[in-house]
């Protein structure tokens, strides 16, 4: 064991804080995308690896959240969406080579990245609470609350609302605990509430052998497929990557590991995604991204070194080598309110970022980044965060 790597209740319970932003995504563009289960979790599990080893501390990998959403939400194709994989890591590449991600790292003020932090951690509280309360996208599609329990209320109240309610005060009261870490404890209860109420009948599905993920499963997507990906769902990716994924991401890692994070610059980060989504493309798994929400929940959830990234990575690698495609089956066992439990103190964490924001020029580019992201989006909100910065910088202008 090193400084680097640690191994230990409070890294294993820290790895597992980002499952509320992988799953529901990731279960969503398997059943409405088609995408491949295997390839989806054996790309994951392999970026987590890849991306600990080489930064040496806690680093998250997730979903590209606006193809992802939008991919699900229009039921796009498998080829819109590996093409979009495709494009998104060469975009990256070519922003990392020529340098121009430096420039617009050193351009963009403290304010703006605040922004994002708090604006990203609003957004992913509010998925926690609608995934409690069952009005999350992948519980509309089943149309139920908890679509792989059998109890779907207790008296009037929904099951969600129970469960979700409970994982919070849990949350709250094992947090700083190193003994219990919170994150274990919650993953298990949900784990057990899932075979207790959870519909089983799917698990006898699940076959164990010796799986391996198949290469390019659904061969190369045609030219229309990558001409519909980059207006519908590659343009719109793009800034909150730049901003979320490479600023904000680098920006919180340097917060949270100082001297350790030496390795995290805008560039490294573009080269790890472009790698990542070269990965999955050839997989065919979903597009992937590193993120500021996603780090904030491994560390809230106790992961302070690399050990983490092995941790996660080597057990969803597993998964997949002994389930096979069993492996959603397998996953859907944990319930999507303890996701939403999840996913709530992430976001809180991340929100809270703005606490070093002191004067009231700074403070009003923060709030108006979080109104537009609400009313808008958040790459709508970084560019107009940009604008209001800089003109802000004029003497003449107060607020």
């Amino acid at each position: 064991m090193t400084k680097n790597y640690q191994f230990n209740r409070r890294e294993l319970a820290g790895s597992l804080g980002d499952l509320g932003t992988i799953l529901p995504i990731a279960m969503g563009m398997i059943m409405v995308n088609g995408l491949s289960s295997t390839g989806i979790f054996f790309s994951v599990g392999l970026f987590y690896i890849l991306t600990g080893v080489y930064f040496g501390i806690t680093v998250p990998v997730q979903p590209m959240k606006v193809i992802g959403a939008y991919s699900i939400a229009t039921m796009m194709s498998t080829g819109q969406v590996l093409a979009s994989s495709l494009i998104m890591g060469l975009f990256l590449l070519v922003i990392g080579l020529t340098g121009t991600i430096d420039m617009i790292g050193k351009y963009t003020p403290k304010s703006v990245i605040r922004g994002i932090q708090l604006s990203t951690g609003i957004l992913l509280m509010t998925q926690s609470v609608r995934m409690m309360m069952g009005s999350s996208k992948i519980q509309d599609l089943y149309q139920m609350a908890e679509p792989f329990l059998t109890v779907q209320n207790i008296g009037p109240v929904p099951i969600g609302i129970i469960i979700g309610s409970s994982g919070v005060f849990v949350t709250l009261l094992l947090l700083d605990n190193k003994k219990v870490p919170a994150g274990l404890i919650i993953v298990l209860a949900g784990l057990i509430l899932g075979v207790a109420l959870g519909n089983l009948k799917g698990l006898s599905q699940i076959q164990p052998g010796i799986y391996l993920p198949e290469w390019m499963p659904f061969g190369f997507p045609v030219k229309a497929d990558f001409t519909f990906a980059i207006f519908a769902l590659v343009l719109p990716q793009i800034p909150m990557t730049i901003g979320n994924a490479v600023i904000a991401n680098k920006d919180l890692s340097n917060t949270y590991f100082g001297e350790q994070s030496e390795k995290m610059t805008y560039k490294s980060l573009c080269f790890s995604m472009a790698v990542g989504n070269f990965i999955s493309f050839i997989m065919g798994g979903m597009p992937l991204c590193h993120g500021a929400g996603g780090l904030s929940a491994h560390y809230r959830f106790g992961a302070r070194t690399a050990g983490s990234n092995l941790m996660i990575g080597f057990f969803l690698i597993g998964l997949v080598l002994f389930l096979g495609k069993g492996i959603l089956l397998f996953l859907s066992l944990i319930p999507m309110s303890i996701l939403g439990v999840l996913l709530l103190f992430a976001g809180s964490q991340l929100a809270m970022t703005i606490l070093d924001i002191k004067d009231r020029k700074g403070l009003f580019v923060v709030v108006c980044m979080l109104g537009i992201t609400l009313a808008s989006n958040l790459a709508v909100s970084f560019g107009v965060g940009l604008v209001v910065s800089y003109c802000l910088k004029l003497k003449r202008l107060n607020v």
